[in-house]
Order: structure tokens, then sequence, then C-alpha cells
């Protein structure tokens, strides 16, 4: 692939128009002048409770311009003799109009494209509804949009080298009213240390990313080779050994070697990066929580551009003003009250979380899930399962994948 780009991954996975599920129904030819009567009986006695995209009746233009019009009395059983199985009152209804019944396929769900909508109506007329939620990308991107999210992923990506060459996973949260870094974090189930600070935890790929940053060309594009938007190159295959998300139960192997490295299971890049922004909502707001560590440095915390991301700074938690190039044009930004969790904000992993990370992001209200690789066995959000579209959720989020252009993947340093 030779370009960015960026993939809605929809709530439900996708299925072939041809091939959608359908089930049986006891339709009947009708009278037209008969229709409205027929519809509201069936309508009281046997109603279409689980099929409510299904239309009740079919028309069809016949010779001559007549029309012909077709109703759905019942569902068929499962069992036994079809149209035997209809409940008396359908039947009572049958023989007082005198209707020949027959068995037709009506789809089984509702059409989630106008492709789909289109290929069920050649089996029964349904009705088509888009979604009504707003989220900026379901339909598409604006130019300025498009260069912003593949900057902040980018961003990402550039984190997720680690000082031992093997990559871990990378978060990035983005305010993107303001098109604002608000903090990044590393996998961390592996640490050279043991910890000791609760709110802060260093690892090596945090200590190195200035490192790292200066390894980087001219235009902040990584100098090592990774892996491939659609497949592992052999070569980073061992690399990724460490991707948290990707292996959730590697930290069990490990526990024979505790010499040496701190091992916490927990510690994937985006539950970190949701304890640094609660941290750094916490020193912001200090009126409105206790702080643990009065002298926490807001290590994590970006007020640039991702194209060209800061050092480390302490913060006033009076007013916070951004970098002067932020991308959206705005000179600084000025936060006036703490915002609830990470309402309203965007994540940037570089690989598809994984259950336990997908289902933090829920609680955290996060607006936008974006990732660059695919999580082919752990994968929460396209991958193995689809938890955007779970609907006894109580939020949801949009989710889409950067496909990464190769050249940059593949650019040797």
């Amino acid at each position: 692939m030779d370009t960015w780009q960026i993939l809605h991954i929809p709530d439900n996975p996708p299925i072939a128009p041809d091939q959608q599920p359908t089930v049986d129904a006891i339709a009947s030819l009708i009278d037209p002048k008969f229709a409205n009567t027929l519809v509201r009986r069936l309508n009281q006695i046997s109603p279409l409770e689980n099929l409510r995209h299904v239309k009740r009746v079919k028309k069809k233009f016949v010779e001559g311009g007549k029309t012909q019009l077709s109703v759905i009395l019942c569902l068929a059983s499962e069992n036994g003799n079809q149209l035997e199985s209809m409940q008396n009152d359908v039947q009572e209804l049958m023989n007082s109009y005198k209707l020949s019944p027959f068995i037709t396929k009506v789809c089984k769900y509702a059409a989630l494209s106008k492709e789909e909508w289109e290929e069920q109506c050649k089996l029964w007329p349904t009705s088509y509804h888009p979604p009504t939620y707003n989220i900026d990308g379901i339909t598409g991107f604006s130019e300025e949009d498009s260069q912003s999210v593949f900057r902040f992923m980018k961003y990402a990506i550039q984190l997720a080298k680690s000082s031992d060459n093997l990559v871990v996973n990378a978060a990035v949260i983005v305010d993107p009213s303001v098109k604002q870094v608000i903090t990044t974090a590393c996998d961390q189930t592996c640490s050279s240390y043991s910890p000791t600070n609760k709110i802060t935890l260093e690892t090596s790929c945090c200590e190195k990313l200035e490192a790292f940053i200066s390894h980087s060309d001219s235009d902040g594009v990584l100098n090592h080779q990774t892996v491939h938007s659609n497949s592992f190159p052999d070569k980073s295959k061992q690399l990724c050994t460490g991707v948290s998300c990707l292996y959730p139960w590697q930290w069990a192997d490990q526990q024979s070697d505790m010499s040496s490295c701190y091992w916490h299971p927990l510690r994937h890049a985006a539950i970190v990066a949701i304890e640094s922004s609660a941290a750094r909502d916490r020193y912001l707001f200090p009126s409105l929580g206790k702080i643990q560590d009065k002298s926490f440095e807001m290590d994590n915390m970006q007020s640039s551009s991702a194209g060209s991301p800061a050092k480390r700074q302490k913060t006033n938690s009076t007013n916070v003003h951004s970098d002067d190039n932020l991308t959206n044009g705005e000179g600084s930004s000025s936060l006036s009250a703490r915002p609830y969790l990470c309402t309203g904000f965007d994540m940037y992993l570089v690989w598809e979380p994984c259950i336990m990370c997908a289902m933090a992001l829920v609680h955290q209200r996060i607006r936008r899930i974006f990732f660059a690789f695919p999580n082919p066995d752990a994968g929460a959000l396209g991958s193995v399962h689809r938890l955007q579209g779970e609907t006894s959720l109580n939020h949801h989020y949009a989710v889409f994948r950067v496909l990464v252009p190769q050249q940059i993947l593949s650019r040797e340093g």
C-alpha cells in the first residue's frame, strides 16, 4: 500500500448483501381493497415483533398497469408442516378472505447499508434507516482531519520502539477539538526495575523516547523496520513479542525471571495512558481531588501538535497553554473545567486493543479509537470481537483502522 488510508470498522461484521440470513414467513396475495383491514387485524393477532424492519405488504406492478399486493400473515414454524402450524386467529382470517398462503423468505436482520437494503428488497421489502449518530469520520474525513489523524498515528508508531530492539504497543490520547495530545504511554507490563511511584511508572521505552525521536528523519518518520499494515514481515515477527495486547498472557510465562524485570500483567499501553490522563486532571484541578504527589511532573503530557512533540515540562495548574504550532491554528487553549474522564477524546493505538483495554476505554467515554495494526488472536475491535457493537454497553465509540504506507514502515535507518 502506497498511501495512508482510514477505514471505519463497523459495529457488526460485514455480510455480503446476497448472503444475508433469512427466515421463512407465510404470505398471501390479497385484494387491494381489503389491504388496510387485513394489515390492522394482522398487526393485532400476529405482530412481527422481531422483524420490525420487514414491511408487512409487498407491492408489485404486473402487466396492464395493475397493482398486485401480497401480505405477510405470520412467521412460519420451524418444525412440522409450516402451513398447518399457523395460529387459529390467522387461519380464521385466511378462511374469511379466502386467501391462498405460500412460503416466502424475508431477511432476518435490518440492513446496515444501502447495498444490503437493496439486496433485501429483492426477497421482500424492508425499511432502511441510516445511522443517526454523528461521529466525524463515519461518512468520511476532511483533508485537514485526515492529515491530523495521520500525524498522530505516526507519532504513536514512533513511541512504540523500545530500547531492546523490540516494539511495544503505544497509546496517544488526543483532544480532537484543538488537535492536542493529552498524554502518551507505552506498555509497562515489564519494567527494568520495581516501580516506586503509584502515579507514573517509567519504562525503558518511555525513558528512551527522546533518544528514539532523535533517530527519526526530518519528517518525524521512523528509521527502523516494523510491521506492515497487512502482514508481519519475517524480520519483525520476533520483535513484536513485547506488545502486551498481542500476548496478554505472556507475563504468566515470565514469572520465573523476576530478578531483572518487574512484571505487571495489567499495565498495557491504553491502561497506562488512562492513568496518566487521570493524574493530569488531578494535577490541573487540585481542588477537585486529592493530589497524591504534589511534585508530580507531567511526564507524559504533551502540549504540542503530533508533528513536533514537546519535551517533558512542568505545567501551571492555573492556566494551561498549548504550543504555538497547534495543527488547528489556535495559539493556545485554556482549561476552565475538569473534563469527565476522557469524554470527547480520541485514542491512537499502534495495535488493536485486547478486551481488557477496549472495555477500559468504554468506561473512560473515549469518542473514537484509531489503530494501525490488527490483533489477530486477541483483538477486541474487529479481529476477534467487536466490543463497539455490544448493545448492552452504556457507551459506544467509533473505531477506525489507519493503513500506513509501506515505505514508512520499511524504511531502514
